[in-house]
């Protein structure tokens, strides 16, 4: 559709050169058509309607889309219940910017990494795999129907994401049709053709089998999909091993099945090995004992409190420094 009222000066230069950038290493868009000006890149686009831009350029390139599309931004929240709202944030923006912003904001605010060691290396777990929260996200603001002036809203719990988005699927789809295999039925075609362009996307309709790919890679369950009208659900559930290790429990494998499940008796050896080897060395760090046992900083930590409470460890001096006393 042509919004009249904007012209190509009245888009982000940064969003257009970011554009270019991406377009050059993805190879979609020729030398030449990268060198012509902005109104030219546009034009090459197919985001422009006679004598004016459509909303797709807008919606791509301006600051402030928001401003001509109500709801053309991304709400994140984080709940403790259903109900209890802790803290959340908006992301505004031209949509390129705005699918950076949201995956960068999760992995560093809204989803914290368990970590662990193997030997010396540090090990970050994230609940969701990068690429399967990549690619929602960026199905989400490309495919979502941008006559419904709500923003794309993100729920993230302590054990699970959930993002919902208004969706308009092709005649005669269904979930089953949605979750197969599939050619590509863009919803919003000019948006989705410049994400291609760019190489932020693929054009073959393979979007849910890369998130589906992606759980896999990284041993995470498969996210939930629902539609209910015109709403789309994704539901990510984060893992029990993740779930463990961030609360400083150990995680063993079932042979039989090969799941995993938290368990008190792996924590009660991990608090003897510590005793054995703090009796060996009582100047071992929390890091140093995790590489050794090959288990999380805040399983040592949760280890050691028990310990310290049951009488059989004291800290002597301070904590830079100091040292460990075996009691008994």
């Amino acid at each position: 559709m042509p919004l009249p009222g904007v012209k190509p000066s009245d888009l982000s230069l940064s969003s257009l050169k970011r554009f270019r950038e991406l377009a050059t290493v993805s190879g979609r868009l020729s030398t030449a058509d990268l060198s012509t000006s902005d109104s030219g890149l546009l034009e090459k686009l197919k985001l422009v309607e006679g004598k004016y831009l459509k909303r797709a350029a807008v919606l791509l390139f301006h600051e402030d889309p928001d401003r001509f599309i109500t709801g053309a931004f991304v709400k994140i929240g984080f709940f403790v219940s259903e109900s209890d709202l802790a803290y959340h944030d908006e992301i505004h923006g031209p949509l390129f910017s705005q699918a950076h912003a949201v995956v960068d904001l999760l992995r560093t605010k809204y989803m914290k990494a368990a970590i662990s060691y193997q030997g010396i290396q540090r090990i970050e777990l994230f609940p969701v795999p990068y690429e399967a929260l990549r690619e929602t996200v960026l199905n989400a603001l490309v495919h979502r129907d941008y006559a419904v002036p709500a923003p794309i809203q993100i729920r993230v719990y302590e054990h699970k994401l959930r993002i919902w988005n208004p969706a308009v699927l092709p005649d005669g789809w269904d979930l089953e049709k949605l979750l197969g295999a599939h050619a590509s039925h863009p919803y919003n075609p000019d948006v989705a053709n410049a994400f291609f362009r760019s190489g932020e996307i693929e054009s073959w309709g393979r979007g849910i089998e890369k998130i589906f790919s992606a759980c896999r890679k990284a041993d995470s369950p498969p996210p939930d999909i629902h539609v209910d009208g015109y709403d789309l659900w994704v539901e990510f559930q984060f893992s029990r091993k993740y779930l463990a290790t961030v609360k400083g429990e150990d995680v063993l494998e079932n042979k039989e099945t090969g799941s995993e499940k938290s368990s008190g008796i792996g924590s009660e050896k991990s608090s003897e090995k510590i005793v054995e080897l703090l009796a060996d060395d009582p100047y071992l760090t929390i890091h140093e004992l995790a590489e050794k046992l090959q288990i999380s900083t805040r399983a040592v930590e949760k280890n050691i409190q028990k310990l310290k409470k049951a009488e059989r460890l004291r800290r002597v001096g301070p904590d830079k420094g100091g040292h460990w006393k075996v009691l008994k």
